[in-house]
């Protein structure tokens, strides 16, 4: 049986997590402010995870984190900052400070939370950083291993150099058939926002229809139709107890009162409905040259100047739009970021494996094994080198990258 979590929510937004605290797996501390927060940790034994608004009265979650990790008796204790809307540079400055996760509201079904409180909990009771109650600034910087950044150069220059004549020949094709740019240039974000080329595949205007189309033909969408949380639909298990006994404990979110296990089962399915990834099958809006040069994925080319700046590396997790990037900063998913952005990388080359058929969850997990190859010591240039290679035949095969 699993022991109880105890933690500690300082703030005041999660309204609704605060409605679990008549769970059984785990106990509850709620703290509005710095102060308390710190006058609570000082006098007793800490709990296992502290989550922590954005923002609370007398601070900031990252000056309550720094005041935490300078404590050598808190060194254990998991560290979560709950964000109210996601924030590329507040996203960067927790992989900086060292904070254990990054969630945006709303906050996930408790079971999941859960799962993860308890997964943080373990990693810093065993990773040997945890015992160190700070670190010296430059130990907490970013770094990228130098044979990584002189493979990219060399490959990404080698392949510019040889393929120019090609560029050019694409450049006036695309010119010729359709009015507009012949690059298209997007915000995406890797470890950091950056500004993404690629050649132009669609007509203009494409960006304004792609809501409806990810409504309709998302290939990583599960469901009909996003299902939100309806409060007064009843719950099915509830309905067959007697009167005033319900299925789980029951949470007060906003004016609406509903058990756990009834809100969590519509969250899951409007989470499921609503895919993280956007990818249109036999999309509309792509030109004929662009369907060309999609298909032999001649159109990513132009990414290869972003390797030369230093934006992308050439084996990566994709970089992804800002609208995806959001929904992949809660728990386990956001584990892609720990690795730089790639023009190519596991995924691409597995997906040619499975005949180009992939789900949601399978992509996930491949971003996040490669995350977990590349932080620390553990980074391979011969890693690195064989995905490359794995990478050109995978050139040939329709929505392999």
């Amino acid at each position: 049986m699993k022991s109880k979590l105890s933690l500690l929510y300082v703030g005041t937004t999660q309204t609704g997590f605060l409605g679990y605290s008549e769970a059984s797996s785990y106990t509850l501390e709620v703290r509005k402010n710095y102060l308390e927060a710190v006058k609570f940790l000082e006098s007793g034994a800490p709990p296992d995870a502290l989550l922590c608004d954005l923002q609370i009265t007398g601070g900031s979650a990252f000056e309550l984190h720094r005041w935490v990790r300078s404590n050598f008796r808190l060194h254990k204790m998991a560290f979560v900052l709950v964000a109210p809307e996601f924030n590329p540079d507040h996203f960067r400055e927790s992989f900086r400070e060292r904070i254990d996760d990054y969630f945006v509201e709303p906050l996930p079904p408790m079971e999941a939370l859960l799962g993860r409180l308890r997964f943080l909990k373990e990693f810093r009771s065993r990773n040997p950083f945890s015992e160190i109650p700070s670190m010296p600034e430059e130990h907490l910087a970013y770094r990228f291993p130098w044979s990584k950044r002189i493979l990219d150069i060399v490959v990404a220059s080698s392949v510019l150099l040889v393929l120019s004549p090609l560029l050019l020949l694409v450049m006036l094709a695309i010119r010729l058939e359709s009015r507009g740019s012949v690059l298209y240039v997007s915000k995406r974000v890797g470890r950091v926002p950056f500004d993404f080329y690629k050649f132009r595949s669609m007509r203009l205007g494409a960006d304004d229809e792609l809501s409806l189309l990810a409504r309709e033909k998302n290939q990583y969408k599960t469901a009909q139709s996003p299902v939100e949380v309806d409060f007064s639909k009843p719950c099915p298990r509830c309905a067959k107890l007697p009167q005033g006994h319900f299925c789980s404990p029951i949470l007060h979110i906003g004016p609406y009162s509903i058990c756990d296990y009834w809100f969590t089962y519509q969250k899951k399915r409007a989470v499921k409905a609503n895919a993280s990834f956007v990818k249109i099958d036999q999309d509309p809006r792509i030109t004929r040259v662009g369907r060309f040069i999609r298909n032999t994925s001649i159109d990513e080319l132009p990414q290869l100047f972003n390797v030369l700046k230093g934006d992308m590396s050439i084996v990566g997790n994709r970089p992804l739009p800002v609208y995806e990037a959001e929904k992949l900063t809660k728990g386990y998913m956001s584990k892609r970021f720990l690795a730089p952005a790639g023009i190519t990388g596991l995924w691409q080359v597995e997906l040619r494996g499975r005949s180009g058929v992939m789900s949601e969850e399978e992509r996930m997990k491949l971003d996040n094994q490669y995350a977990d190859h590349f932080v620390g010591d553990r980074y391979s240039f011969w890693y690195d080198f064989k995905l490359i290679l794995r990478t050109i035949p995978a050139l040939f095969q329709k929505s392999a990258v």
